[in-house]
């Protein structure tokens, strides 16, 4: 998509000059981003030359024009620089080129004739050299080209850029969220659900290509909103804040060796203007509504940013049903459940942001995040029907509240020599989390409601962490890049988990103190220390083929105790890991292929460790393992991305094998089910994905894609009663379009579907969303109003899933009432100019297994939809350590 993003900028340039030039696809960059390169998984260079089309016929030649594009200021290169070859007697472009990742471009087979170059890029004042060609063989080194800033003042507080909602990189694919006005009022889960590749189910856990074992990270950092519930941390992120969301699925060497299927990357709106501006957006609807401020403050060498966000759910409310049937000692007991379900939640999000260039070379970022997590859920009148006799009624009552914060401090020093850069990182977070559950337990018989006792799990945990990392790279000649560097991440987490039963239920007498097989008492103690190098070499050639290929060792070492139980601490070996990768691309007339390959390894998190059980169901209790061991998988890809006219078209074959799989065994104890992780699986998967996007007119543009995995799952368990294997095809449909009514108003239109969803020993079945949203800026583009609807046809939509093994069958059925509709407003004020600003790296641990969902029936809480415009494991109630390992 970077060719796509350079066409763009050369028809921009092209028009200003009064030249008629047809546009060549979607997609140019806004402004030049303060980022790092995407050549490879971590910014190495790759050639652009000839990226973007001749705008009209080129005239047969054989001379040569080279030049380089650097900013004036810092000598950085402007990437995608267009370059502009324009004939002066008729004043019309006959070729042109961008500039690559070192600012390099190039111009062939130009004939004899008078020409004028025009180098261009938003943000920079364009800059024309006029030349003549005398004869075939007259080559022309034009050497470094100076580009200067714009100081023309900006007069609206943004810069709409037209790129697509879709873009394919070297190594990972790209979801431009900012460009998706049904996003508007959401959050971070809404997101997700439109990006190629992904999935998300009920809960809010996402899937990578069908596999849960993914790694999250903010702006290329971990956070430890993140830690402990990956489907309510995305819930602290609203929607409006989120940039573009990366999915990287083929790792470089440069990132932690965690992540078996691949990395998501959601990247924040940042500023890079000189200024001062401030925003405002809010949205009130049927099911939840937000509210945030962000301003910030930039001149020439120095900015600060500020932002707040908060976010209610109210009036989500659902059903559950569960008929589970156990088999034990010849014994065959069945169950049915029924209860109403209901949640609340309260998110806070908060984050102060500093940079300093203290001169040429140096730069200093700082930033602190600080989330809030306050929900409950509960199960109103769970009923348990045992062989037709109604034996047990409860309210139940799962809180979840917790506190996290993310402090970051980096310095960077950048060479003369461009893309040259050492860099010093570091990183301290800690999140704490209250994880509570309550059940009063019912008389069944009683005509009123009367309490007969109660039971109760408090589960104090918090996960601290800190981090430090080097990294250097260097170009060695001119299409050549070496990185190396070293990290280390040193973690504590504990987990005090206490069981509580009142007897009477009467709270007057207070509750006793117990410590149970399925209420225990204890405090969990884990340690872990990862140390780890690595080193990568890019290679990229004029016939555009471009290599990157590396490799890491991770050493970790782990140390584990329960602290109330004398001789109970756990013996966890060190162990070390060597992770290779290769990523290779080509780009031919006919299109541009990708081949990858890379081993990673999954380490699972607290929130699969912690002991805690959670007997929310008395039916379905679960608990942690902590002597799991990591995972290990193999990815290779096969990758092809093609423009025909105004349809970009791109796929992916891939084959996924890992061994050491952390599966679920469920165990009958009783009538009850008891599910617990262990290190006994293997499983494969061979997928397609396919992704179409198409700029049909001005105003109207259309997108969708499939994404295709079929799963081999087994246990690999000696035991007849707990092997299991299963296998089966999972699948994900969208579908988009935007279109400019005029006047200001735009309409924009999601649709996805997810088919059934294949686990081990059993499956839980598809769901459909949908949404239309109405949007109109306002004059002066500093605000817009706008209007949404979500599945508006459907007032409520039931999920069914099952479980069998030789000892246990159920189905299960939660109905979500989540038709929504909501209007949301945004309005920004203050005025921007364009100044130079220096790439910021920062610290990026791309760490532990997150807990999914299993194939177990429990209640699941309706979620709302994204609004327009704009099971765990272990752990009391909340399931899992507040704030485990990431």
């Amino acid at each position: 998509m970077k060719k796509l993003f350079a066409l763009i900028a050369l028809v921009v340039c092209a028009l200003q000059l009064n030249a008629q030039v047809p546009a060549g696809g979607p997609g140019a960059p806004a402004r030049r981003e303060a980022a790092a390169p995407t050549g490879g998984a971590s910014g190495a260079p790759v050639r652009r030359d000839a990226a973007a089309a001749p705008v009209v016929a080129t005239p047969k030649g054989s001379a040569k024009i080279v030049g380089y594009a650097l900013d004036s200021t810092d000598n950085k290169p402007v990437e995608f620089a267009s370059v502009a070859l324009i004939n002066k007697a008729t004043n019309r472009p006959v070729d042109g080129t961008v500039a690559d990742q070192v600012g390099k471009f190039t111009l062939t087979k130009v004939a004899v004739g008078s020409y004028k170059i025009v180098i261009s890029f938003l943000g920079y004042e364009s800059k024309t050299i006029f030349m003549d060609i005398t004869a075939k063989k007259d080559d022309h080194d034009l050497g470094v080209i100076k580009m200067q800033s714009s100081t023309k003042m900006l007069q609206e507080v943004t810069v709409e850029g037209q790129r697509a909602m879709i873009e394919e990189k070297v190594d990972r694919t790209v979801y431009n969220a900012e460009r998706d006005q049904t996003n508007r009022g959401g959050d971070a889960t809404d997101v997700l659900k439109k990006v190629p590749m992904l999935s998300v189910d009920l809960d809010g856990n996402p899937s990578l290509r069908g596999s849960t074992n993914i790694r999250v990270l903010i702006n290329n950092k971990p956070s430890s909103i993140m830690a402990s519930n990956v489907a309510d941390a995305l819930k602290q992120i609203p929607a409006d804040m989120i940039k573009t969301v990366e999915v990287i699925t083929s790792p470089s060497a440069k990132y932690d060796a965690e992540g078996s299927a691949g990395i998501i990357n959601i990247v924040t709106k940042k500023n890079t203007l000189q200024g001062l501006t401030l925003g405002f957006d809010s949205s009130v609807g049927v099911r939840g509504s937000n509210l945030s401020l962000n301003g910030n403050f930039r001149n020439k060498t120095w900015g600060m940013s500020l932002g707040g966000f908060g976010r209610s759910q109210y009036n989500v409310t659902g059903k559950y049903e569960n008929m589970q049937t156990t088999r034990s000692q010849g014994a065959e007991t069945i169950n049915v459940q029924t209860a109403e379900s209901r949640t609340n939640n309260l998110f806070g999000n908060y984050q102060i942001g500093f940079d300093w260039d203290i001169n040429k070379h140096n730069s200093i970022t700082a930033s602190s995040r600080f989330g809030v997590r306050n929900g409950n859920n509960y199960q109103d009148n769970l009923q348990q029907i045992r062989n037709g006799v109604l034996t047990s009624l409860r309210n139940t009552n799962s809180s979840d509240m917790s506190g996290n914060v993310d402090l970051n401090i980096d310095y960077s020093h950048t060479y003369d020599t461009p893309q040259k850069e050492f860099s010093i990182l570091s990183m301290y977070s800690r999140s704490n989390r209250t994880s509570d559950f309550y059940n009063d337990i019912m008389n069944p018989n009683a005509t009123m409601s009367q309490i007969m006792s109660s039971i109760k799990n408090e589960n104090l945990a918090y996960n601290e962490e800190a981090t430090f990392q080097l990294d250097y790279q260097t170009p060695i000649l001119k299409n050549q890049m070496i990185e190396f560097g070293g990290k280390g991440i040193i973690r504590n987490a504990s987990s005090d988990y206490k069981s509580f039963i009142n007897p009477t239920g009467n709270n007057l007498a207070g509750y006793n103190q117990v410590n149970l097989a399925t209420l225990p008492t204890n405090v969990f103690d884990y340690n872990q220390n990862i140390w780890g190098t690595y080193a990568s070499y890019t290679l990229t050639t004029k016939n555009k083929w471009s290599v990157k290929a590396g490799a890491r060792y991770e050493h970790t070492d782990i140390s584990a105790s329960f602290l109330k139980k004398e001789g109970q601490n756990l013996s966890i070996p060190p162990y070390g890991v060597f992770v290779p990768s290769f990523n290779m691309s080509k780009t031919f007339k006919s299109g541009t292929w990708r081949f990858s390959y890379n081993k990673r390894i999954q380490r699972p998190s607290v929130q699969f460790l912690n002991p805690n059980v959670n007997s929310t169901n008395p039916l379905n209790i679960s608990t942690g393992n902590p002597n799991l061991a990591p995972e290990f998988t193999n990815n290779f890809e096969i990758g092809y991305s093609k423009y025909i006219k105004s349809f970009y078209i791109s796929s992916a074959v891939f084959v996924r094998n890992t061994t050491g799989a952390i599966n679920q065994i469920r165990q009958v104890i009783g009538d009850t089910v008891k599910t617990r992780s262990v290190n006994i699986g293997n499983e494969d998967a061979y997928g397609l994905n396919l992704n179409i996007n198409a700029n049909l007119t001005n105003r109207l543009m259309i997108g969708g894609g499939a994404d295709f995995s079929y799963l081999k799952l087994a246990n690999n368990v000696p035991d007849p009663l707990l092997n299991a294997k299963n296998e089966g095809l999972v699948s994900n449909f969208r579908i988009f379009g935007n279109y400019n009514l005029g006047g200001g108003w735009g309409a924009q239109l999601f649709s996805f579907y997810r088919a059934n969803e294949i686990q081990l020993q059993g499956k839980r079945g598809g769901f459909g969303i949908y949404s239309l949203s109405f949007k109109k800026d306002f004059k002066n583009k500093k605000g817009s109003v706008g209007f949404g609807a979500e599945n508006f046809f459907t007032s409520e939509m039931v999920i069914r899933s099952e479980t069998n093994t030789p000892v246990i069958s159920q189905v299960g059925y939660n109905t979500m009432r989540n038709m929504n509709f909501k209007v949301n407003f945004s309005y920004r004020i203050g005025k921007m100019t364009f100044g130079g600003t220096k790439r910021k790296k920062s610290v990026n641990n791309d760490d532990q297994k997150d807990g999914g969902g299993d194939a177990t029936p429990q209640p699941v809480q309706a979620q709302p939809m994204g609004m327009p415009g704009g099971g765990r494991m272990g752990g009391g109630g909340g399931g899992g350590m507040g704030g485990g390992p990431r």
